[in-house]
C-alpha cells in the first residue's frame, strides 16, 4: 500500500510539473500584456526598455529553438530548449542598445552590469572564455568593440580568434557560410553575423583583407539573393547554382541584411573607397524597405504580405537602418518619417515591465519559420539602440 501511494504520488507530482512549465509561461505571456503599449512619451519608453535590457544582459532569458508549447520539458531533456548559438546575438544586440545609452547617460550601474558581462565572457588574457563555434559570435565580438568606456584592445585575441573562426567557414566562392555543415549555402543571416566586425576590426588592426570580404559578402548577395526590382532578399541561396531558397520577403532576413549593410556602411570613413559603393545599396535597400511599411508603422513578418503578422523585430532592424540612411540628404526626410511611425507601433507593443513583445521565434531551417511571437532580447536591444541613436541626434 505504501509503494502504491508513493508511485500515485510521483506520477501525481510529475503530472503537475509539467503542467507547471507548459502553463506557467503562457500565463505570464498574459498577465504581461495586460495594459500593453501605454507609455505616453519616448523617455519614459526610453526609461523601460533601457531598464529591462539591463536586466537582461547577465541574466538573460532562454530563446526557444522549438514551437512547442506542450511537454516542453522533453525538449529541454533533450537540449533542444535553447541553444547558445542563438543566445550569442541576443546579448550582441542588448550590448549594443546598452552601449548607446551610455552615449546619452553615464550610468555606473550600467558600467557595472556591462563589466560583469565582459567578465564572464572573457579571460585576464582577453580570450574568450568559451571560444564560439559559430560565426553568430562574430556580432557579439563586434557589441565589444563598439564599447566606448573602455579600452577594447585589450580583447583582441578574442577577435583575432573571431576572425579565424571566419576564414574557417569560408568556401570555395571566397564567402563566409552559416554553418560547417550547411557550406552549399549563403544565408542572408551571415550579413548581419560577420559583416559589421569585419569591418570594425578590419579598420582598427589594418587588415584589408576583412574589409574586402564584408564588402564582398553584401555585394555577392546583393547579385544572386535578392528579388529582382523589389531588391528584398531571400532566406538564402545555393552556392553550386545560385537557386533561391526560403522566403523572399522574410522580415528578419531583410533585418539581417539590414543590420549588415548599414554597419559596415557607417564603420567606413567617408573618404575609404568603399563607402560609395555601399551608399548606393543603401539608398536602394531604403527606399525598397519603405514600401513594405505597414500604416501602423511595424513591417510583417513576411514583409509583402499585409494579412501576415507584425515582428517587432524585423521593425526595430529595419528602424535602425532608415535612421543612419536618414544620413544621405536624399532620402533623409522619407527616412525620418517611416522611423517616427515605426517608433509609435514599438512603444504601443511594449509591456509594462519594459518588454518589447511580438517577436517572431527562431528560425527552424530555410523556409521554416517561428509561428510564435514572443520577447526577444535582440529586439530589446535594437530599440534601445534605435530610440537613444534617435535621442541624440535631436531628429
Amino acid at each position: 500500500m505504501t509503494l502504491l501511494l508513493i508511485s500515485l504520488f510521483t506520477i501525481l507530482s510529475g503530472i503537475i510539473i509539467i503542467i507547471i512549465i507548459d502553463i506557467l509561461p503562457l500565463f505570464k505571456d498574459w498577465l504581461g500584456r495586460i495594459h500593453i503599449g501605454r507609455f505616453t512619451s519616448k523617455e519614459s519608453w526610453n526609461e523601460a526598455i533601457v531598464s529591462r535590457g539591463t536586466q537582461w544582459l547577465n541574466r538573460i532569458p532562454k530563446i526557444k529553438v522549438t514551437d512547442n508549447t506542450r511537454l516542453v520539458f522533453i525538449d529541454m531533456l533533450r537540449g533542444n530548449y535553447t541553444k547558445d548559438a542563438i543566445q550569442h546575438w541576443q546579448e550582441a544586440a542588448l550590448l549594443l542598445g546598452l552601449s548607446e545609452n551610455l552615449k546619452a547617460k553615464d550610468d555606473a550601474d550600467l558600467k557595472k552590469e556591462i563589466n560583469k558581462f565582459l567578465n564572464r565572457k572573457f579571460d585576464q588574457s582577453g580570450q574568450w572564455i568559451q571560444k564560439p563555434e559559430h560565426v553568430d559570435g562574430a556580432i557579439l565580438a563586434y557589441a565589444v568593440l563598439k564599447l566606448n568606456h573602455i579600452e577594447t584592445g585589450q580583447y583582441k585575441k578574442a577577435f583575432d580568434y573571431t576572425w579565424n573562426m571566419i576564414k574557417e567557414h569560408m568556401g570555395e566562392d571566397g564567402l563566409v557560410g552559416y554553418r560547417k555543415s550547411m557550406m552549399g549555402y549563403r544565408y542572408v543571416d551571415t550579413i548581419g553575423f560577420v559583416c559589421p566586425f569585419l569591418v570594425a576590426y578590419g579598420l582598427k588592426y589594418q587588415k584589408d583583407e576583412c574589409i574586402n570580404l564584408a564588402v564582398k559578402q553584401i555585394k555577392e548577395y546583393e547579385h544572386w539573393g535578392m528579388l529582382n526590382d523589389h531588391f528584398i532578399p531571400c532566406h538564402a541561396y545555393k552556392v553550386e547554382n545560385k537557386a533561391p531558397l526560403g522566403l523572399y520577403g522574410w522580415g528578419r532576413g531583410l533585418g539581417w541584411y539590414a543590420i549588415g549593410l548599414i554597419d559596415a556602411w557607417v564603420e567606413l570613413p567617408q573618404d575609404h573607397y568603399y563607402k560609395a559603393i555601399l551608399e548606393e545599396s543603401v539608398k536602394k535597400f531604403a527606399k525598397a524597405a519603405m514600401n513594405f511599411q505597414q500604416e501602423n508603422g511595424s513591417w510583417n513578418w513576411t514583409v509583402t504580405r499585409n494579412e501576415s503578422r507584425p515582428d517587432s523585430s524585423a521593425t526595430a532592424t529595419l528602424s535602425w537602418f532608415l535612421l543612419n540612411a536618414a544620413k544621405i540628404e536624399s532620402i533623409s526626410d522619407e527616412c525620418l518619417n517611416s522611423i517616427k511611425k515605426s517608433i509609435s507601433y514599438l512603444m504601443s507593443v511594449t509591456r509594462r515591465n519594459g518588454a518589447v513583445d511580438f517577436s517572431q521565434g527562431d528560425t527552424k531551417d530555410i523556409g521554416v519559420y517561428s509561428i510564435l511571437f514572443n520577447i526577444l532580447p535582440f529586439t530589446q536591444g535594437f530599440c534601445i539602440r534605435l530610440l537613444n541613436s534617435y535621442k541624440r541626434e535631436e531628429y
